[in-house]
């Protein structure tokens, strides 16, 4: 039970903290971005933009959350997404070099979490003994 707990607290955790986030880079813009400065109008809005997609990545997460059992499905996805970002970041560092040390923070984390999110994801089904069925004849699971 301890896996489902985990697991619960970690989505509902993601969901809140995706959605702080992005709201704060939609009301501050390039402010929001440590080490970033002023990139002009054309950064400021794709990164207020990407913080609203941001805030909307975080509500999948809550949607996640409040279903029972939590859909492994649902966790392994956003879990993808997740670790797609940092490996944007660990291609921006090849390309470009280090970025400030707060980005390399989060890329920790989003390296840590990701494979986690994986691990986790199906715990609480197991523990509910739910087989989930495809809804869509040779979907896979």
């Amino acid at each position: 039970m301890t896996r489902v707990k985990v697991l619960r607290g970690l989505v509902r955790t993601m969901g809140y903290a995706c959605v702080a986030i992005g709201l704060f880079h939609v009301l501050l813009g390039n402010a929001a971005i440590p080490g970033a400065g002023s990139a002009g109008p054309t950064v400021d809005s794709l990164g207020r933009f990407l913080g609203a997609v941001f805030a909307g990545y975080g509500l999948g997460w809550l949607w996640a959350a409040r279903q029972s059992p939590i859909p492994a499905r649902a966790v392994r996805w956003l879990a993808g997404v997740f670790l797609l970002g940092a490996l944007g970041r660990l291609l921006s560092l090849a390309v470009l070099g280090w970025p400030h040390w707060f980005q390399v923070v989060l890329a920790v984390v989003e390296l840590v979490l990701s494979p986690l999110f994986f691990w986790l994801a199906d715990a609480e089904e197991k523990a509910l003994g739910v087989r989930v069925q495809a809804r869509v004849q040779g979907e896979g699971v």
